[in-house]
């Protein structure tokens, strides 16, 4: 039995390295149409649908977002107002500032640190720590949070929840300009 939990214990090291060797760099998308621009995409307001999955797939929760963005200069602040299918709502607020080369500093509310973040061709890409209410008990999570700009102007995102480089849930948003 010891030796089985070890083999498995092995395994899912092996697995998190072996996924981290594999990340994607965002400038592999340079050149890419259409091209995305944050700040241009979220100035003013955007719908959203969403749903978190666990890591077996299923769904556990299902939500929109409402959100105005407002850009002064190369400053992007997003208000995000979340109303889950259970009735529980929350707010995020973030603030970006534009940096060079395609690169943005963040922060939100609810975040942890600064977000560093980069776009380049149609995807956007930002990791952060997030603490999540989990059972009663508070769990910091990375996010991977990767964003698509599409042909018709739909904006698909797909973000990764991590706990010790283990993917445990994803969240897929699909974003509409207003």
């Amino acid at each position: 039995m010891v030796y089985k939990i070890r083999f498995v214990l092995l395994c899912v090291i092996v697995t998190g390295w072996l996924a981290g060797c594999t990340a994607v760099d965002v400038d592999h998308y340079a050149g890419t149409a259409p091209r995305l621009d944050i700040a241009e995409y979220f100035d003013g307001e955007t719908r959203a649908w969403g749903m978190v999955q666990d890591f077996r797939g299923r769904v556990q929760r299902r939500f929109t977002v409402d959100i105005d963005g407002q850009l002064e200069g190369d400053t992007l602040v997003l208000d995000e107002r979340f109303d889950y299918a259970d009735g529980e709502t929350d707010r995020r607020i973030w603030t970006f500032e534009r940096q060079d080369d395609g690169r943005w500093l963040g922060s939100a509310n609810d975040v942890e640190g600064p977000v560093e973040a980069r776009q380049s061709g149609h995807a956007f890409n930002m990791s952060y720590s997030l603490p999540v209410e989990v059972s009663g008990r508070t769990i910091t999570f990375t996010l991977d949070d990767w964003m698509y700009l599409q042909p018709d102007g739909r904006l698909i995102n797909r973000t990764a929840m991590k706990k010790f480089g283990i993917t445990l849930a994803e969240i897929t948003i699909v974003f509409e300009q207003r």
